[in-house]
Order: C-alpha cells, then sequence, then structure tokens
C-alpha cells in the first residue's frame, strides 16, 4: 500500500474531525501514530482509516 504522506506531515481524520489537526510521528507498515491537537496520540491502521494531509500550520 502506497501512503502519500510521511512523518513531519499534518493531516486530518475525516470521520473524528474533533480530534483536530494532526502531526505524523511514525509509519511502520500500516501502522501511522499521530499525536492529534485535541485527542493526543493515535495509532491509525491506514488500511482501515483514511488520513487527509493538509498544508503545514503556519
Amino acid at each position: 500500500m502506497f501512503l502519500n504522506y510521511k512523518p513531519g506531515d499534518y493531516v486530518i481524520n475525516a470521520s473524528e474531525k474533533a480530534w483536530g489537526i494532526g502531526q505524523i510521528q511514525s509509519i511502520i507498515k500500516n501502522k501511522v501514530t499521530v499525536n492529534f491537537e485535541n485527542a493526543g496520540k493515535k495509532v491509525i491502521n491506514s488500511r482501515e482509516i483514511v488520513l487527509e494531509k493538509i498544508k503545514k500550520i503556519e
């Protein structure tokens, strides 16, 4: 599976917008660790949840 993001990128989880903006910490196989501003650190299965890449926060 090809992911269009890398550690350091900013993303949102469209199905959990209340989590806010997250920054990718690591990617190991299909497990993406993201630190969200309102939900803390989450490990996302990229086969089940699609993260949307957004522009860097200024």
